[in-house]
Protein backbone atom coordinates (compact mmCIF):
# COMPACT_ATOMS: atom_id res chain seq x y z
CA UNK A 1 0.00 0.00 0.00
CA UNK A 2 1.53 3.31 -1.06
CA UNK A 3 0.84 6.66 0.54
CA UNK A 4 -0.22 8.03 -2.85
CA UNK A 5 -3.36 5.88 -2.61
CA UNK A 6 -4.57 7.90 0.38
CA UNK A 7 -6.70 11.01 -0.09
CA UNK A 8 -4.45 14.10 -0.12
CA UNK A 9 -4.81 16.16 3.03
CA UNK A 10 -7.58 18.74 2.43
CA UNK A 11 -6.87 22.46 2.75
CA UNK A 12 -9.42 22.67 5.58
CA UNK A 13 -7.44 20.26 7.81
CA UNK A 14 -5.50 22.93 9.66
CA UNK A 15 -8.65 24.88 10.51
CA UNK A 16 -10.47 21.79 11.73
CA UNK A 17 -7.63 19.99 13.53
CA UNK A 18 -5.61 22.88 14.91
CA UNK A 19 -2.57 21.98 17.02
CA UNK A 20 -3.27 18.24 16.78
CA UNK A 21 -2.79 18.15 12.98
CA UNK A 22 0.70 16.61 13.15
CA UNK A 23 -0.60 13.79 15.35
CA UNK A 24 -3.49 13.16 12.98
CA UNK A 25 -1.07 13.09 10.05
CA UNK A 26 0.74 10.27 11.84
CA UNK A 27 -2.56 8.46 12.35
CA UNK A 28 -3.33 8.87 8.65
CA UNK A 29 0.05 7.39 7.69
CA UNK A 30 -0.45 4.46 10.07
CA UNK A 31 -3.92 3.84 8.66
CA UNK A 32 -2.47 3.71 5.15
CA UNK A 33 0.27 1.36 6.35
CA UNK A 34 -1.84 -1.08 8.38
CA UNK A 35 -5.52 -0.22 8.00
CA UNK A 36 -6.39 -2.57 5.17
CA UNK A 37 -4.16 -5.38 6.43
CA UNK A 38 -5.81 -5.27 9.88
CA UNK A 39 -9.31 -4.93 8.42
CA UNK A 40 -9.80 -1.44 9.89
CA UNK A 41 -10.74 0.26 6.62
CA UNK A 42 -11.58 -0.99 3.16
CA UNK A 43 -9.31 -0.03 0.23
CA UNK A 44 -11.90 2.43 -1.11
CA UNK A 45 -12.08 4.17 2.26
CA UNK A 46 -8.51 5.42 1.92
CA UNK A 47 -9.73 7.66 -0.93
CA UNK A 48 -11.83 9.48 1.67
CA UNK A 49 -9.71 8.94 4.76
CA UNK A 50 -9.35 12.60 5.63
CA UNK A 51 -12.75 13.91 4.59
CA UNK A 52 -14.98 11.04 5.72
CA UNK A 53 -13.09 9.77 8.77
CA UNK A 54 -10.48 12.12 10.24
CA UNK A 55 -12.09 15.54 9.70
CA UNK A 56 -15.54 14.11 10.34
CA UNK A 57 -14.34 12.89 13.76
CA UNK A 58 -12.35 16.07 14.44
CA UNK A 59 -15.50 18.15 14.01
CA UNK A 60 -17.14 16.06 16.74
CA UNK A 61 -14.08 16.53 19.00
CA UNK A 62 -14.69 20.27 18.90
CA UNK A 63 -18.21 19.74 20.29
CA UNK A 64 -17.20 17.64 23.30
CA UNK A 65 -17.13 19.30 26.71
CA UNK A 66 -14.33 18.73 29.24
CA UNK A 67 -14.31 15.58 31.36
CA UNK A 68 -14.67 11.91 30.47
CA UNK A 69 -15.96 10.27 27.30
CA UNK A 70 -16.75 6.75 26.13
CA UNK A 71 -16.71 5.85 22.43
CA UNK A 72 -18.93 2.84 21.73
CA UNK A 73 -17.79 0.53 18.93
CA UNK A 74 -14.53 2.44 18.38
CA UNK A 75 -13.38 0.24 15.48
CA UNK A 76 -10.41 1.94 13.82
CA UNK A 77 -10.62 4.84 16.28
CA UNK A 78 -13.17 7.11 14.63
CA UNK A 79 -14.06 9.21 16.51
CA UNK A 80 -12.43 7.99 19.75
CA UNK A 81 -8.73 8.26 18.87
CA UNK A 82 -9.31 11.57 17.10
CA UNK A 83 -11.07 13.03 20.13
CA UNK A 84 -8.20 11.83 22.35
CA UNK A 85 -5.63 13.45 20.04
CA UNK A 86 -7.47 16.76 19.82
CA UNK A 87 -8.70 16.96 23.39
CA UNK A 88 -6.01 16.18 26.00
CA UNK A 89 -8.48 17.59 28.56
CA UNK A 90 -10.86 14.67 27.91
CA UNK A 91 -10.15 11.11 29.07
CA UNK A 92 -11.40 8.76 26.36
CA UNK A 93 -12.61 5.22 27.06
CA UNK A 94 -12.68 3.28 23.79
CA UNK A 95 -15.06 0.30 23.79
CA UNK A 96 -14.45 -2.26 21.04
CA UNK A 97 -15.66 -5.90 21.12
CA UNK A 98 -13.37 -7.16 18.30
CA UNK A 99 -9.99 -8.25 19.66
CA UNK A 100 -7.78 -7.20 16.75
CA UNK A 101 -9.37 -3.75 16.66
CA UNK A 102 -9.00 -3.31 20.41
CA UNK A 103 -5.31 -4.22 20.06
CA UNK A 104 -4.91 -1.67 17.25
CA UNK A 105 -6.50 1.04 19.42
CA UNK A 106 -4.11 0.34 22.30
CA UNK A 107 -1.05 0.15 20.05
CA UNK A 108 -1.97 3.27 18.09
CA UNK A 109 -2.65 5.30 21.24
CA UNK A 110 0.88 4.34 22.38
CA UNK A 111 2.43 5.20 19.01
CA UNK A 112 0.74 8.61 19.01
CA UNK A 113 1.74 9.28 22.62
CA UNK A 114 -1.86 9.63 23.82
CA UNK A 115 -1.97 9.25 27.61
CA UNK A 116 -5.70 9.97 27.92
CA UNK A 117 -6.93 6.66 26.44
CA UNK A 118 -8.28 3.49 28.05
CA UNK A 119 -9.34 0.58 25.80
CA UNK A 120 -11.86 -2.11 26.75
CA UNK A 121 -12.12 -5.21 24.56
CA UNK A 122 -15.77 -5.65 25.56
CA UNK A 123 -19.32 -4.91 24.49
CA UNK A 124 -20.90 -1.73 25.83
CA UNK A 125 -23.49 -3.59 27.90
CA UNK A 126 -20.72 -5.45 29.76
CA UNK A 127 -19.50 -2.09 31.10
CA UNK A 128 -22.79 -0.55 32.24
CA UNK A 129 -21.94 -1.16 35.91
CA UNK A 130 -18.31 0.01 35.75
CA UNK A 131 -18.04 2.89 33.24
CA UNK A 132 -19.74 6.20 34.09
CA UNK A 133 -18.72 9.15 31.90
CA UNK A 134 -19.74 12.71 31.03
CA UNK A 135 -20.28 12.01 27.32
CA UNK A 136 -20.81 9.05 25.01
CA UNK A 137 -20.03 9.03 21.30
CA UNK A 138 -20.63 6.44 18.60
CA UNK A 139 -20.26 6.36 14.84
CA UNK A 140 -21.70 3.88 12.35
CA UNK A 141 -22.80 1.47 15.10
CA UNK A 142 -26.58 1.16 14.69
CA UNK A 143 -29.81 3.14 14.43
CA UNK A 144 -30.75 5.47 17.30
CA UNK A 145 -33.56 3.14 18.44
CA UNK A 146 -30.92 0.49 19.28
CA UNK A 147 -28.00 2.78 20.04
CA UNK A 148 -29.58 5.05 22.66
CA UNK A 149 -30.46 2.24 25.16
CA UNK A 150 -26.93 0.86 24.66
CA UNK A 151 -25.21 4.18 25.42
CA UNK A 152 -27.32 5.85 28.10
CA UNK A 153 -26.35 3.44 30.96
CA UNK A 154 -22.70 4.52 30.49
CA UNK A 155 -23.56 8.16 31.27
CA UNK A 156 -23.50 9.98 34.57
CA UNK A 157 -26.70 11.91 35.43
CA UNK A 158 -26.68 15.04 33.28
CA UNK A 159 -24.29 13.38 30.82
CA UNK A 160 -24.52 13.90 27.09
CA UNK A 161 -24.90 11.79 23.97
CA UNK A 162 -23.04 12.95 20.85
CA UNK A 163 -23.86 10.36 18.20
CA UNK A 164 -22.59 10.79 14.64
CA UNK A 165 -25.31 10.21 12.10
CA UNK A 166 -26.04 10.25 8.38
CA UNK A 167 -28.64 11.93 6.22
CA UNK A 168 -31.52 9.84 7.58
CA UNK A 169 -31.07 11.03 11.17
CA UNK A 170 -34.51 12.70 11.27
CA UNK A 171 -36.15 9.39 10.33
CA UNK A 172 -34.16 7.64 13.06
CA UNK A 173 -35.28 10.24 15.60
CA UNK A 174 -38.95 9.66 14.72
CA UNK A 175 -38.51 5.88 15.04
CA UNK A 176 -36.71 6.27 18.39
CA UNK A 177 -39.21 8.72 19.93
CA UNK A 178 -40.61 6.20 22.42
CA UNK A 179 -37.13 5.01 23.40
CA UNK A 180 -35.99 8.59 24.06
CA UNK A 181 -38.92 9.20 26.40
CA UNK A 182 -38.26 5.88 28.15
CA UNK A 183 -34.64 6.70 29.00
CA UNK A 184 -35.39 10.33 29.88
CA UNK A 185 -33.51 12.18 27.17
CA UNK A 186 -33.70 15.97 27.30
CA UNK A 187 -33.31 18.41 24.40
CA UNK A 188 -32.74 15.86 21.61
CA UNK A 189 -31.53 17.75 18.56
CA UNK A 190 -29.33 17.51 15.48
CA UNK A 191 -26.32 19.79 15.18
CA UNK A 192 -24.72 20.24 11.78
CA UNK A 193 -21.10 21.29 11.47
CA UNK A 194 -18.39 21.31 8.79
CA UNK A 195 -19.23 23.96 6.20
CA UNK A 196 -18.03 26.73 8.56
CA UNK A 197 -14.56 25.13 8.34
CA UNK A 198 -14.75 24.59 4.58
CA UNK A 199 -15.36 20.85 4.77
CA UNK A 200 -18.24 18.39 4.34
CA UNK A 201 -21.28 18.41 6.58
CA UNK A 202 -21.25 16.27 9.72
CA UNK A 203 -24.47 15.57 11.63
CA UNK A 204 -24.43 14.97 15.37
CA UNK A 205 -27.43 13.77 17.34
CA UNK A 206 -27.10 15.45 20.71
CA UNK A 207 -29.13 14.98 23.90
CA UNK A 208 -28.74 15.13 27.68
CA UNK A 209 -29.71 12.43 30.18
CA UNK A 210 -31.96 13.61 33.01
Amino acid sequence: MKHSECEPEPASSERVCGESLDTLRQLSAHMVQWGEELGLVGPRELDRLWTRHILNSALLARKVLQGTLADVGSGAGFPGLIVAAMRPDVHCTLIEPLGRRATWLEDEADRLGLTNVTVFNKRAEELWDTVKVDAVTARAVSALKTLIPLCVPLLKPGGELLLMKGQKVEDEIRTAAGVMVGVGLLQPRVETTGPEYGTEETRIFRATVA
